[in-house]
């Protein structure tokens, strides 16, 4: 075995202390879980001679009970104590669970000075029990551990050396001890080790069988092609068939098959010669090395002896090769988990915990309330991200729309349409017709001038979760652009008493009635609405100020309950608005009603004189004028018509007084009031006062995190602290 040199030609020096130890500390604060760290691991089919070979480079007796020495990885470390005087040994296991919750109850011994068999045998079984491994067939408890005990031998004159023994990869089970899925097991165990890119594989294959079809060494083979972090060792040479020796021979000597660490022969004691207390390993190693053909190796490829000096060559080497990329990982990974951590949001595991948190997530949404409601839209990405956040400018919009749809859509007539006057110099309906077929005729016409145009009454997608209470879009057609006199004629001939030159009071109230008849969809639709653009914001602002969707999904099912009671509210308010002015007492005391009143006489006295107006010169310009006596002619009507005209007149005027009422009531009561500024708006429940009203179950059920975030959160709280700890340990 040829051991490579540094740039410069300078000898790699054998140890470097420093160095190896920080890393062996790495290992113990079990930073190896989560980074490759630089190593010499142990691999090798069972029976393979492993165990044999560690005892030889450790000088430590293992258990010749299998059940107790290959169920899981075994760091071993030494380090020379020049304090010391004798050696000292000391055991631990390090847990390669994740999770906090779930390690394994914690398990060390310290400063033994003999570690003989017996001792050994013992530590084993209290290590098995301590893992909570199958020590005796049958007893339903696994039989293998990715946790790893972990020896420390300190003393004198003892070499820098750290070595890591895994489980013998196998195919065969033993009933009542190992499975099939142990197999599977063991083999990504052993795997897992040996794909670290940081690893020294020590491949131990015994030289009585075919050493090319061995899987350990198939494995070494697809993870290190090249052969620059594989040493090969042979094991059982004493046991090779005569005549097959040199095939061994040649593969050691690189005649075929070179690998750069080449390969080393190792002669351990058998079975009888264990038993013969005075039979001493190292010396029968080097008689067997003398015998032939096996003194055709060269000293540095044979004997326990060419193997110990040489690991440690390779393992200060590689430590020093990769100790700056450690570092470099440590410090990345740490930022890493401490990002993750973060993005989880604080710790709920507690009451005092989960209220805390809630009451900052009603920190954050009121700010956000706040800022929507007030347009302050650049304090937040927010805004720019998520429309429906831009809760007054949606309202605001939704307002202007519901004046333009009542201006166009509201009233079931027009108003003073073109042949009103024309209608009035005809058999009114009421002379041709009577009762009810009258009504008839009256609906249908107005049915048929009304125009193919229609607007929907909503125009904001519902929530599913609310949309039972709201009321579904519909189609509201466009004003019946003919027919009003008509319509007023029948009414007032059909209701009329003896009134002189008067009409019945209770007669306005009908036709009002009949006039807003598209009211209630309008406004139905409009405060649907305005509920469904509150509640979109509520639930997405819940959603970004929680951070945990679940949540805010939480936060809402408790919620809703309250939040379905205000939007109730608003439309209760919706309903109680076209009460009044649909079914009140029509009644005002803006001064608009007689403007609009005398406007519309006003009007109707122009258009009659137009009709028999003639132009004059006058010098400066041609003017119309009317004659006296032709006005006179054009205001004689009968009585009847003169009723109808007039009540024509004061729908028309009470109809505008009314409308803009309506419409600014909606705007301030119904929606801002009940549902976006207003003392009792819905975003307010969400509310300290609600937070303190909730029990620990509560508290619990809404913002105690789900097991698998908890487990995520534990295990990522275990990594930060293993690796903090790595990380003061490297500066």
């Amino acid at each position: 075995m040829t051991i490579k040199h540094e740039e410069g030609g300078s000898p790699v020096v054998l140890a470097e202390p420093a160095l190896l130890e920080k890393i062996d500390k790495l290992f113990a604060c079990n930073v190896g879980e989560h980074i490759n760290l630089p190593q010499l691991v142990v691999v090798g089919d069972q029976s393979s001679g492993k165990s044999s070979v560690l005892e030889g480079l450790t000088k430590l007796t293992f258990p010749r009970n299998s059940g107790l020495c290959t169920r899981f990885a075994t760091q071993i470390i030494f380090r020379r104590v020049a304090s010391l005087t004798e050696r000292r040994i000391f055991g631990s296991i390090i847990s390669a669970t994740k999770d906090t919750g779930n390690e394994k109850v914690s398990w060390s011994v310290s400063d033994i000075q003999v570690l003989d068999e017996t001792t050994f045998s013992k530590m084993m079984s209290d290590v098995h029990a301590a893992m909570g491994l199958s020590t005796m067939p049958g007893d339903d408890l696994p039989s293998f551990s990715s946790d790893v005990l972990r020896l420390e031998i300190h003393g004198p004159t003892e070499d820098h050396l750290s070595v890591i023994d895994v489980p013998g990869i196998f195919k065969t089970t033993t009933p009542g001890l190992t499975t099939k899925s142990d197999i599977a097991l063991v083999r990504d165990l052993v795997f897992n080790y040996m794909r670290n890119p940081r690893s020294i594989m020590l491949a131990v294959v015994p030289g009585n069988v075919d050493i090319a079809t061995q899987e350990i060494i198939e494995m070494a083979r697809e993870l290190d092609p090249d052969g620059n972090r594989t040493l090969g060792i042979i094991t059982k040479p004493d046991l090779v068939d005569e005549g097959a020796e040199d095939k061994i021979l040649d593969l050691v000597e690189q005649k075929n098959d070179p690998q750069n660490l080449g390969w080393v022969v190792v002669r351990n004691l058998g079975q009888k010669e264990l038993l013969d207390r005075s039979k001493d390993r190292d010396f029968e190693e080097e008689r067997f090395h003398q015998s032939s053909p096996w003194n055709r190796l060269a000293s540095e490829n044979f004997g326990i002896k060419a193997l110990r000096s040489p690991l440690q060559a390779l393992l200060a080497s590689n430590v020093r090769r990769e100790f700056p990329l450690v570092r470099s990982e440590v410090s990345k990974r740490l930022k890493d988990c401490k990002k993750i951590l973060e993005d989880l949001g604080e710790e709920r595991g507690t009451v005092e915990q989960q209220r805390k948190y809630l009451l900052e997530i009603i920190s954050r949404f009121n700010r956000l309330t706040q800022n929507a409601l007030t347009t302050n839209y650049g304090t937040q990405n927010e805004f720019d991200e998520e429309p429906d956040l831009r809760l007054a400018t949606k309202v605001a919009i939704r307002n202007a729309a519901l004046s333009e749809d009542f201006a166009i859509h509201g009233h079931t007539f027009d108003f003073r349409s073109q042949e009103h006057e024309n209608d009035m110099t005809r058999t009114t309906y009421s002379r041709v017709r009577s009762g009810l077929q009258v009504a008839e005729h009256i609906e249908n016409d107005a049915e048929c001038n009304q125009s193919q145009e229609t607007l929907p009454s909503r125009k904001v997608h519902g929530c599913s979760d609310i949309e039972d209470i709201l009321y579904d879009c519909v189609q509201i057609p466009k004003a019946a652009p003919r027919g009003i006199i008509p319509w007023i004629d029948y009414v007032y001939q059909s209701s009329r008493g003896f009134e002189i030159g008067t009409f019945n009071g209770s007669l306005l109230s009908s036709v009002l009635k009949k006039q807003t008849s598209k009211w209630p969809a309008l406004a139905q639709g409009y405060i649907s609405d305005v509920i469904s653009m509150v509640h979109a914001f509520t639930s997405k602002a819940l959603q970004i100020c929680c951070g945990d969707c679940r949540v805010g999904r939480n936060i809402l099912l408790f919620l809703i309950d309250g939040l379905t009671e205000r939007y109730g509210d608003a439309l209760s308010h919706t309903n109680f608005l076209l009460r009044i002015e649909r079914e009140g007492t029509p009644m005002t005391l803006n001064h608009y009603l007689n403007d609009n009143l005398q406007k519309c006489r006003q009007e109707r006295i122009t258009a009659a004189a137009k009709k028999v107006s003639f132009t004059i010169n006058e010098g400066n310009g041609m003017t119309s004028v009317v004659r006296i006596s032709d006005l006179n002619q054009q205001h004689h009507m009968s009585n009847s018509r003169h009723t109808v005209q007039d009540i024509h007149d004061i729908l028309e005027s009470y109809y505008k007084v009314i409308r803009k009422r309506f419409i600014d009531n909606m705007c301030t009561q119904a929606a801002d009031y009940y549902l976006v500024t207003g003392p009792a708006a819905p975003m307010n429940l969400f509310s300290s006062s609600w937070v303190h009203d909730l029990t620990s179950e509560q508290l619990e059920e809404i913002a105690g995190e789900e097991p698998s975030v908890r487990r995520k959160r534990e295990g990522l709280q275990k990594k930060v602290k293993e690796l903090e700890a790595g990380r003061k340990i490297l500066l």
